[in-house]
């Protein structure tokens, strides 16, 4: 999973959440940075009752937050969104597992360029960052 931080840095950086279901997000700065969030149509649980499990439903997972303004949000986009956002400026995108972690290769305007994290998110979440820079930086090229 991404990290909250580089989540952070990439809204920072401009990347633009267009909330869909099933879609994770964070609440920083409430004391629930390390809680995730997911965009549901019908909250579920698994619960016991009288000694066995059942599936309960429940009308709101948070009664303290009654609603927050998107904007107060951070999207941390899936392993798929992040490939699927990358593959809108990059080429020949390759994630392979190295001995540190992952490593995104990719081509981006006839230039190699290659990102390592930890995890697949946050191998691919360091390219979509510095994509999002260059971007910014170059304008007139998008």
């Amino acid at each position: 999973m991404l990290s909250l931080s580089l989540a952070q840095q990439l809204k920072k950086a401009g990347l633009e959440w267009q909330p869909q279901l099933h879609d994770m997000f964070a609440v920083p700065d409430r004391e629930l940075d390390e809680r995730r969030f997911v965009l549901t149509e019908v909250m579920a649980y698994i619960e016991m009752f009288r000694g066995s499990p059942v599936v309960t439903f429940h009308g709101t997972a948070e009664w303290a937050l009654d609603f927050i303004l998107q904007t107060e949000a951070v999207w941390i986009p899936s392993e798929s969104q992040l490939r699927e956002l990358i593959q809108r400026y990059a080429s020949d995108l390759v994630l392979k597992q190295t001995a540190e972690g992952f490593e995104c290769a990719l081509a981006y305007r006839g230039e190699s360029l290659v990102f390592g994290g930890g995890g697949a998110c946050e191998a691919y979440g360091s390219a979509l960052l510095q994509l999002l820079w260059r971007q910014d930086a170059n304008p007139d090229l998008n």
